[in-house]
Order: C-alpha cells, then sequence, then structure tokens
C-alpha cells in the first residue's frame, strides 16, 4: 500500500514537472487568447517561435490588435519583420492609426519605414497632425548694411512615400535659413523687410524646400523679427581703419627712407670735409716746397700771413656782429 501510494505521489509529481515545462515553454494562456479573439495560430506554429527564438507576445499580440482593426495580417510577415529587428507593435499601430485617418499604408511601406530607423506610428500621426518647427534666429543683412534678424515657424507633415531615403527636419531648417537670408540680402531697404515680413515666408514657401524631404511644408510664419547690427557701416569703419593703418605705414616707410638718405648725405659732407682738411694740410708743404725751389720769396710768405691774419680778423668781426643781433631779437621777443 506504502509502495503504490509513493508511486502515485512520483507520477503526479513528473505530470506536474512535465506540465509546468509545457506551460514554460509553450504559451498555452497566449494560445487561448488568440482563439478566444478569432486569430488562427496553432500551438505547434507557437513552439515553432520559440525554437526560432522568437518571443510569441510580440507577434501574436499586435496580430490580435490588427485582426480586431479589421487589417489582414498573419504570423509569418510579422515573424519576419521581428526577425529582422523591427518593432512589430509600433507598425501594428501604424497600420491601425492609418486606416483609422483613411491613409493609404501598406505593411511593406510601414516595415521598410520602421527598419530605416524612423518611427513609423509618429509619421502616420504628423500625417494627420501637423507637426510645427521653430527655427533659431536667423540673420542677414538688407542691401542698405543693416541687419534684420528673423525667427520662423514651419508647419510640416510627413510624407510617407519619402519617409524612406528623405531628410529629415534638420535640412528643412537649413533650407528655410537660406532662404531667409537670400530674401532679406535681396531687399533693398531694410525698412520694407519690417514693413511686410509675410513676404519672406511667400518668397520662402514659393521655392519648393520640401522637395526630396520626408516633409511637405504647409506654411511658414514669420513668428519674430528684430533689427540687428549696422554691418555696412562696420564693414566701412573697419575697411577706413585698415586704410589708414596702410596710409600710416607707407608715410613710416618713407620718413625712414628720408632719415636713411639724411644720414648718407651726412656721410658724405663729412667726406668732402675730410678732403678738404687733407688738401689744407698739403698747403704748409706747398710753401715750404715753393720756398726752396726759389719759387716764392720771404715777403710773398709774409704778405701771404698778413692776408691770412685780416681774413681771420674779418671772420672774428662777423661772427661777433651776427651773436649782436641774434641777442637783439631775443630781447625784442
Amino acid at each position: 500500500m506504502d509502495q503504490n501510494l509513493i508511486f502515485v505521489l512520483v507520477i503526479a509529481a513528473v505530470a506536474i514537472i512535465l506540465l509546468s515545462i509545457l506551460f514554460t515553454f509553450v504559451p498555452v494562456a497566449l494560445w487561448i487568447s488568440a482563439i478566444s479573439a478569432g486569430v488562427r495560430v496553432g500551438i505547434f506554429e507557437l513552439i515553432g517561435m520559440r525554437l526560432r527564438r522568437v518571443i510569441p507576445s510580440r507577434v501574436v499580440t499586435p496580430l490580435i490588435k490588427a485582426v480586431k482593426a479589421g487589417i489582414d495580417l498573419n504570423t509569418a510577415r510579422l515573424e519576419g519583420h521581428y526577425l529582422a529587428g523591427g518593432n512589430v507593435d509600433r507598425v501594428v499601430n501604424a497600420l491601425i492609426a492609418a486606416q483609422r485617418a483613411n491613409i493609404d499604408l501598406s505593411f511593406e511601406r510601414a516595415a521598410a519605414i520602421d527598419l530605416a530607423g524612423r518611427d513609423v506610428l509618429e509619421a502616420v500621426q504628423m500625417s494627420v497632425n501637423p507637426k510645427v518647427i521653430e527655427t533659431p534666429f536667423i540673420a542677414g543683412v538688407a542691401m542698405n548694411g543693416i541687419e534684420i534678424k528673423a525667427k520662423s515657424r514651419i508647419t510640416v507633415r510627413a510624407n510617407i512615400d519619402r519617409l524612406v531615403g528623405g531628410a529629415g527636419e534638420e535640412t528643412v531648417i537649413a533650407r528655410v535659413g537660406e532662404g531667409i537670408v537670400s530674401t532679406i540680402g535681396s531687399s533693398e531697404h531694410h525698412k520694407n523687410v519690417l514693413e511686410n515680413p509675410d513676404t519672406i515666408s511667400q518668397t520662402v514657401l514659393s521655392k519648393g524646400l520640401d522637395s526630396g524631404t520626408a516633409f511637405e511644408i504647409l506654411s511658414i510664419d514669420i513668428a519674430d523679427i528684430d533689427v540687428g547690427k549696422n554691418i555696412g557701416a562696420e564693414l566701412q569703419t573697419d575697411q577706413a581703419e585698415a586704410d589708414k593703418k596702410i596710409a600710416q605705414a607707407k608715410a613710416e616707410e618713407r620718413r625712414a627712407m628720408a632719415v636713411a638718405q639724411e644720414q648718407e648725405m651726412k656721410a658724405r659732407v663729412e667726406e668732402m670735409r675730410a678732403k678738404v682738411v687733407e688738401a689744407e694740410a698739403e698747403v704748409p708743404l706747398a710753401l715750404s716746397e715753393a720756398l726752396r725751389q726759389g719759387h716764392m720769396g720771404v715777403m710773398d710768405y709774409m704778405n701771404y700771413q698778413n692776408v691770412m691774419a685780416d681774413t681771420d680778423m674779418r671772420d672774428a668781426i662777423s661772427k661777433s656782429s651776427s651773436d649782436v643781433q641774434d641777442a637783439n631779437v631775443d630781447e625784442n621777443k
């Protein structure tokens, strides 16, 4: 009797263990939920997902939502997208949202958008509810040299057909900024821009800036506009300052050349004076030679000395008279 009881207990324990393993490996609860929701998913199909390392709930739960929403999907397509690294639940939610908004969106397109790294659900929501992108202050200079700073709000709607391979928000902001700068730059006077800021949005919007992007620009509105610096005056001031420095440099160059030339002339004068001194030094030698040769007598030499003394006296008198005149001029001043 005891052995039979032990045998029954062992059988019961083994059965419990096997059932635990079965319920752990096979999502029976998920299978029951799918059957009750009208989704045909076989138990062996769920086991196959386990073997392929696919979390069954990541496929079956979105499939239940799709079937309840009236979207024709199967586990093979959802499982393939899951194995490719996509977000199955987000794709199904995007398909449901697109169906409710009467947007033509196929599963293949939604899966491609999701695998491209974009949020397909957000794209569908943006197609229904456009998004507003606000640009920073963009500065442009009118023809009269006055800087104008403008901030705009861009209302965009997602273009689902161009989400794969289309440029993002940064490209739209850059293109709008370029259009604002060119529009301000083509204005003859900054007052024209201040009086009619809508001309900026109209001009920029007419350029088709949304080509090649993942968005469709609905409107461009100028949110704020300010007057900046007088860039033209600053440029003229900088140019004048540069011209002044160039002129000063050239004047300094000419002054240096003049000083160098003056020093050169002084050197030449000293050279000439040295030659004169050298020539004067030869005079006594010539006189002695003339006396020795008999070409000049003693009386001639005495007359020469008298003439020299008379000349020195006249020079001294002229110098003293000039000094007296200078002193009188200073006193009169």
